[in-house]
């Protein structure tokens, strides 16, 4: 009986291990494609290219702003040119990925131009962006972003 337990406990094993690999796989190739999106958000902000925005931004994309409030209205300020930027740089610092939910966390360097709040000043800040898979697409569904105080 013991001889017979043997093999089948290896080809358990081996068979967990592949899966294991295989969702690691998995894992490293969302998380490379999520940094990829999160750099084409930023760069289509920065040129004001809102076809880009409309396909990567969830229709109920929600921001917690640097000006201290929660709004679904950016997607209308950036059309507006409320919000526009002579340089956007981010850094993605961390990707955690859960499923068809992944967070993004890292940092920022932008120089806002008119009329939007501090503009002409290089501003640091730290953001979360928050990514959901729906209907096999990529979706920003939430953000979060604040200015990190000059010292």
């Amino acid at each position: 009986m013991k001889s017979s337990i043997a093999p089948l406990a290896a080809i358990c094993l081996f068979v967990i291990g592949i899966a294991c690999a295989q969702g690691a796989a998995d894992g490293a190739t969302v998380e490379q494609e999520i940094r990829r999106l999160d750099q084409m958000e930023a760069d289509a902000v920065l040129r004001g290219d809102f076809a880009t925005l409309d396909r990567l931004w969830a229709q109920d994309f929600t921001v917690n702003t640097p000006q201290n409030d929660v709004s679904d209205e950016t997607r209308a300020r950036v059309r507006a040119g409320k919000i526009s930027y002579t340089s956007f740089v981010r850094v993605a610092e961390a990707v955690l990925v859960r499923g068809d939910v992944v967070i993004v966390m890292g940092r920022e360097t932008i120089v806002p131009e008119a009329p939007t709040p501090n503009a002409g000043k290089t501003i640091q800040r730290r953001y979360t962006n928050i990514w959901l898979k729906c209907d096999g697409e990529w979706h920003l569904v939430a953000r979060h972003a604040n200015v990190v105080p000059s010292s």
